[in-house]
């Protein structure tokens, strides 16, 4: 495995581990993150519960000082309860005191201004969708205006109404919902901001403007005004309850989400169910000056201890927090990783109908991160390699699909016709560039080092903001013995590869270079793209179908299913061109699983 050298300067993360469960989550995140070898600094510090209990104050002032000295803050979870049982569980000397207990998740939004929660929801077994909810952190109904016992000026606000008149001022309360212009704008320019970084086109405001007729139109207003800054972003408002239905039926409609303080916590709490539980959701609080992430589960003090917690909520949280430290290939591989073991289902916790524990989880995903180095991806003879080359990719894919194993690299086409090609995977992974650093970064120097036969298989995260592929670098590969590339991003050159012959295949095509806008960040590490992993040594196939990878372990029982495909389709063929009905031909020779082989190899003499 060669990687290109991470130059990241190094980062400061402050480890708030919290109360239950929190702990255990951590401890095997951060077990794991150790396999990426980045450049960070953890220091621990102390939050929560026994905080309280002990001091009166679940964010004492030496975590303040913590977070102050720190670049961001990894925080695992967090328990809360009620006014008369925090005072209950206080140490006897500090009631009656006046302390009041403060939840510290509101104290960290709200003392680092952190006014942007962040939710992604992703489906991490089959990726048909992908999209955010960020709801605001520091306003809305959860403002804190929320007051029973109505003074003059509140109780005339609400008098009128049968049920406040029934009550009286010390029957009634009231919850405010505060938006004011600073809110909602920052929160808006966030959002768009946001779509226009990981590539979404639509921006959905969530409210209920049909009910909060005043608060809901300034909301409008404001985003009319402030969308203007963003043509390339559709913009919408609706109704939450309308959202919150369209997010179970049709998830994938969306791309980002922005929502007030509760429609956002419900909103997100609803992604999490839709993407799979809890233990899979992870989130961030993002401010002009300030961070933390932690996973959306809470502490589940009942279950601490027992090595019951799924961790991948914590793993897929750090990857979050390592895109905001500019550090966004380890975080995708991390992504990556968690996904593969999520995907496979062989070690999982309970809640996603497993056995395994905590930390058996987190080292499946350690595994995983060390690129399969514990199990070695067997060699591919080159006999069986051509077989697949000589293969149509709708028999392969056939092949593929009755053994249950998806290989279609979606989104990625052919532009250069007529080609039909297979090779071994040589896998490329590119990094933006880091803007306060200039100059040529050599990105494809790499092709020196793949060996002849590959297939290079290069991870831009689909990208078209800048080429990984030209006419140069066809050339080269050309006289390398390079079999073909497959880009999850952007080529330019096309009419000279055209000309070339050579297989080229890619999400798209634009003319601006990737010199000076990414560099190599590794080469020889499992990609996924879509719901597919790529890894060293596999099988890729392709042809003007598109593109499909073949585990290297299944390559040659794909490539004997394939074929028996096309026999049977050849056979169905035959015989329909000697008077037999389709629909008899397909009894005959087995269509329903062609890759059996002609069912009836006698009667092909009709």
């Amino acid at each position: 495995m060669k990687s290109a050298p991470r130059k990241a300067p190094r980062k400061s993360i402050a480890v708030l581990p919290g109360d239950g469960i929190g702990p255990e989550v951590v401890e095997a995140a951060l077990r794991t993150v150790e396999r990426l070898g980045l450049p960070l600094d953890f220091r621990f510090g102390e939050i929560g519960w026994e905080c309280w209990r002990q001091e009166g104050d679940p964010v004492p002032q030496r975590t303040w000082k913590l977070l102050a000295e720190t670049d961001t803050c990894l925080l695992g979870a967090i328990t809360s309860k009620p006014l008369r049982e925090a005072e209950a569980e206080l140490t006897p000397s500090l009631r009656g005191t006046g302390r009041k207990f403060v939840s510290p998740v509101i104290q960290l939004r709200q003392r680092l201004g952190l006014y942007a929660n962040i939710r992604p929801v992703t489906d991490l077994d089959h990726g048909r969708f992908d999209f955010t909810v960020i709801r605001e952190n520091t306003e809305g109904l959860y403002a804190g205006y929320d007051i029973h016992g109505l003074d003059e000026a509140l109780w005339n606000a609400v008098r009128d109404h049968p049920n406040a008149e029934a009550s009286g001022p010390e029957g009634s309360s009231v919850t405010l919902r505060l938006q004011t212009r600073f809110g909602i704008d920052r929160l808006l320019r966030f959002g768009l901001a946001h779509a226009e970084a990981h590539g979404h086109r639509r921006l959905t405001v969530v409210d209920k403007p049909m009910v909060l007729r005043q608060s809901s139109n300034q909301l409008r207003e404001r985003l009319e005004l402030i969308s203007r800054d963003h043509p390339d972003i559709e913009t919408e408002i609706l109704n939450v309850d309308a959202v919150a239905l369209w997010m179970v039926r049709r998830p994938e409609r969306f791309g980002v989400l922005v929502a007030e303080n509760m429609f956002g916590d419900i909103l997100s709490d609803l992604g999490a169910g839709v993407m799979g539980g809890l233990g899979l959701a992870p989130s961030g609080n993002i401010g002009d000056h300030g961070s933390y992430f932690e996973p959306v589960h809470g502490s589940a003090p009942a279950m601490a201890g027992q090595d019951r917690a799924n961790p991948m909520a914590m793993l897929l949280t750090v990857a979050q927090m390592l895109d905001h430290l500019g550090l966004p290939v380890p975080g995708e591989e991390l992504r990556s990783a968690v996904r593969t073991v999520a995907r496979t289902r062989t070690t999982v916790t309970y809640d996603l109908g497993g056995s395994a524990g905590t930390r058996e989880v987190a080292e499946a995903v350690a595994a995983e991160l060390a690129g399969g180095d514990g199990e070695p991806v067997p060699v591919v003879p080159a006999e069986v390699v051509d077989r697949l080359a000589a293969l149509d990719t709708a028999s392969v894919s056939d092949a593929l699909d009755s053994l249950g194993i998806p290989g279609v690299l979606a989104g990625i086409a052919a532009r250069v016709p007529g080609a039909r090609t297979a090779g071994l995977a040589y896998t490329v992974t590119y990094q933006p560039v880091d803007h306060s650093e200039h100059g040529f970064r050599n990105a494809a120097n790499y092709l020196d080092d793949v060996p002849a036969g590959s297939f290079v298989v290069v991870d831009n995260g689909g990208s078209a903001t800048c080429t990984n592929w030209g006419s140069l670098l066809t050339s080269v590969a050309q006289s390398r013995g390079v079999r073909g590339t497959a880009l999850h991003g952007s080529a330019r050159d096309i009419a000279e590869i055209r000309a070339a012959g050579y297989p080229l295949f890619s999400t798209g095509a634009t003319m601006v270079s990737g010199k000076n806008r990414v560099e190599l960040a590794a080469t020889g590490r499992r990609i996924t793209i879509g719901d597919v992993t790529v890894r060293p040594g596999d099988v890729v196939v392709a042809d003007d179908n598109g593109v499909l990878v073949v585990p290297a372990e299944q390559a040659a029982e794909v490539a004997e299913r394939a074929e028996r495909v096309e026999g049977t389709e050849s056979a169905i063929a035959e015989a329909v061109g000697k008077g037999l009905r389709l629909d008899e031909a397909r009894r005959r020779f087995g269509y329903a699983k062609p890759w059996e082989g002609p069912a009836d190899s006698a009667s092909r003499h009709v």
